[in-house]
């Protein structure tokens, strides 16, 4: 029998091919049933695994540059890191000894601008001040005390009597029901006496630390802190503290301020802020301690 040759023992072409189904192609050190495990689990024989970038010619590069440039300008730029506050840094004690000794030079005869004659009027008169001028709190309070002389007859008072005498001060509703509901509580609690310690002052209704420490420190003689809004801008534009929250100032200042002059030193910064060192336009030029003070936030001045 005749034998076939090579040619001959070829396998049949096979049929039309179905489209889709590409034939797997091998991949060095890989055999062909694991190439094609891997296509068939994919639909129309498509890879798997990460697309590979394909590289850029010089030609490809130059032709998509200015549409690549208009996409990184349209891309907005990360955000800066926020800088950290700086840290704050307790004043030289020497610039604050030298701050109190220009103070205490320049207001030799600073005291408390609120008449009064017991320490229960300069409560009431320190209640009606708030958002008030003391000239005006000066010319209410006498009418005041000679309609209800004492704590007794000032919780017993007539609300609308009482709102029509203290009417000038501004916010007179909310000025009447305090001074009634302090006087109840002296009353009631403390024998018509108005207390000698902070932490009962403050147990008064209507009664802050601010009005606490002014009322220790002016009436009693026992040193107190008061801050209100000339104590708080010049403590700050001094470089004294950086809080904004009367407590935490009032805290701040009680290290560097020696105990004997806490009273003293509320004066002088409340008449230097009134006088010389404004809000929006502090006098400079004019001022006795403008050599220590640092002029914190200061943009203008004269």
């Amino acid at each position: 029998m005749a034998r076939k040759s090579p040619r001959s023992r070829r396998k049949p072409a096979p049929g039309a091919r179905v489209p889709g189904k590409g034939r797997a192609r091998a991949t060095p050190g890989r055999t062909r049933v694991a190439v094609a495990r891997r296509t068939k689990a994919t639909p129309g024989g498509a890879r798997t695994g990460p697309k590979k970038k394909r590289a850029v010619s010089s030609r490809d590069a130059s032709k998509h540059a200015p549409k690549l440039a208009g996409k990184r300008a349209a891309t907005p730029a990360a955000p800066a890191a926020a800088k950290r506050p700086r840290r704050f840094a307790p004043p030289a004690p020497a610039r604050v000894a030298a701050l109190l000794a220009g103070l205490r030079a320049a207001y030799p005869d600073a005291r408390c601008e609120l008449d009064f004659r017991s320490p229960l009027h300069l409560l009431i008169a320190t209640i009606l001040s708030a958002q008030c001028t003391d000239e005006r709190v000066n010319q209410v309070t006498p009418k005041l005390f000679a309609r209800y002389p004492d704590a007794r007859s000032l919780a017993g008072a007539d609300p609308h009597e009482l709102e029509t005498i203290i009417r000038s001060t501004g916010f007179y509703r909310m000025k009447a029901r305090a001074i009634l509901s302090c006087c109840a509580d002296i009353v009631g609690k403390h024998g018509g006496e108005v207390p000698r310690t902070l932490e009962s002052l403050t147990a008064l209704r209507g009664v802050g630390r601010k009005t606490a420490n002014v009322v220790l420190g002016n009436a009693y003689g026992i040193p107190g802190l008061v801050v209100d809004t000339h104590v708080t801008r010049l403590a700050n534009r001094f470089g004294l503290t950086r809080e904004r929250d009367a407590v935490k100032i009032e805290f701040a200042l009680m290290p560097l301020v020696p105990r004997g002059d806490w009273t003293l030193f509320s004066h002088w910064l409340i008449l230097h802020g009134r006088r010389v060192c404004n809000a929006r336009k502090p006098n400079c030029s004019g001022c006795p301690v403008a050599a220590h003070c640092p002029r914190v936030g200061v943009t203008v001045s004269c």
